[in-house]
């Protein structure tokens, strides 16, 4: 966000999480410390001390333990963690999962979830499955009612910090109509509840995200969030808000491959000069820099819009943030390592992890592909 912009607190804020980052993760032996080499991208202990701070409920009402902040002091939050390469990678899932249930839970889940998110818990959503990935409402894993609850069965996939939550929001079935967005449920499951498996997936990115299994697994009655088969108006309640949230996260990773990458080529020497001085080069980071500040713009538009008018929904807008955050900290880590040359491709350096990190943003939380589909119906194509 432009630095006229921001309030005196806001201000305040960014300049106390940058020199959190610095203290406690700003050499790569920190980090490595922090995340088992880079295997693991979420250190719940450093989790918890940063929610001791008050931060992980910048955006969570007071009545539940947070501060009540919006959008922007959302978005501020989560473009740092990922400019200061901080492991708390749950955070945003975390989020995602508080929000549906803020919007939509009892009073007892919204003390239970969203105190856990101020807290330092972290929570999962579960959407995607084998045959439902971009087609979200081809969802097959099913929950009957029985008295006094329900029973699940039915496998998820791909579901971020499964094995570190506290609860899975279930998207799930519970009736079967002609149409396939009717007769979708949400529940909050506890993962210590019986005939529940998570079998991680290994990934570029460590160990961060999951299989999850249901075997006749019951939860009661009061685990449902909002209306039973009114889920798909729920969900699509909250995926601008999902997608607000994963565009702050990589416009920070974009930020931070800009600053390593321009440290690198004004140090680095070729040809009796720093590489940086070289026309081609100094174009390219002009480049990046425009395509960044473009972004930043964008991306906090969105949120001053959701933070302006909090109950309407933002579709093109949260679909362009989403679309244009992701792809652009694809090109500046992809570009990056490129400038960098072999440097940049050595585990040495951490330029091949922002690489890794980056690329899957474009896929998770809904595909570029889908983005641009989205925006594209918005202008009535």
């Amino acid at each position: 966000m432009p630095i006229q912009s921001l309030s005196d607190e806001q201000h305040a804020f960014v300049e106390t999480i940058r020199d959190f980052a610095r203290r406690e993760c700003g050499t790569r032996e920190q980090r490595d410390a922090l995340t088992e080499g880079g295997r693991e991208p979420h250190n719940q202990e450093l989790y918890e001390r940063i929610a001791e701070l008050g931060w992980l409920g910048v955006a969570i009402p007071e009545r539940y333990g947070g501060s009540g902040g919006g959008a922007v002091d959302l978005c501020l939050l989560c473009e740092e963690f990922a400019r200061g390469q901080i492991p708390m990678s749950f955070f945003g899932v975390s989020m995602i999962t508080a929000g549906a249930v803020g919007r939509f839970g009892s009073e007892e889940l919204k003390q239970e979830i969203l105190g856990g998110v101020a807290r330092g818990r972290v929570q999962a959503i579960a959407m995607s499955e084998p045959e439902a990935g971009s087609d979200v409402g081809n969802l097959s894993c099913r929950a009957e009612r029985t008295n006094g609850g329900y029973v699940i069965n039915g496998q998820k996939t791909w579901i971020t910090a499964a094995h570190a939550a506290d609860h899975i929001l279930l998207v799930c079935r519970t009736k079967r109509t002609e149409s396939k967005h009717h007769g979708l449920s949400m529940l909050a499951v506890p993962t210590d509840a019986d005939g529940l498996d998570v079998h991680g997936i290994e990934t570029m990115g460590g160990r961060e995200v999951n299989d999850v299994f249901f075997t006749d697994c019951r939860v009661p009655a009061e685990q449902l969030v909002g209306e039973q088969d009114h889920g798909w108006t729920q969900l699509m309640a909250g995926l601008n808000y999902e997608r607000l949230i994963i565009a702050a996260q990589a416009l920070g990773m974009a930020q931070r491959a800009f600053e390593d990458v321009l440290a690198y080529v004004k140090e680095r020497r070729q040809f009796g000069r720093p590489i940086g001085s070289f026309q081609v080069l100094r174009h390219r980071i002009a480049d990046l820099a425009a395509e960044i500040e473009a972004t930043r713009l964008l991306v906090y538009d969105t949120a001053m819009r959701v933070d302006a008018n909090p109950g309407a929904m933002f579709p093109r807008e949260a679909s362009m943030a989403k679309l244009k955050a992701t792809e652009v900290a694809k090109q500046a880590t992809l570009e990056g390592m490129q400038m960098m040359g072999g440097y940049g491709y050595a585990v040495e350096y951490d330029m091949e992890h922002q690489v890794r990190t980056a690329v899957v943003t474009t896929i998770y939380g809904g595909t570029s592909e889908i983005q641009r589909d989205i925006i594209a119906k918005t202008l009535g194509l």
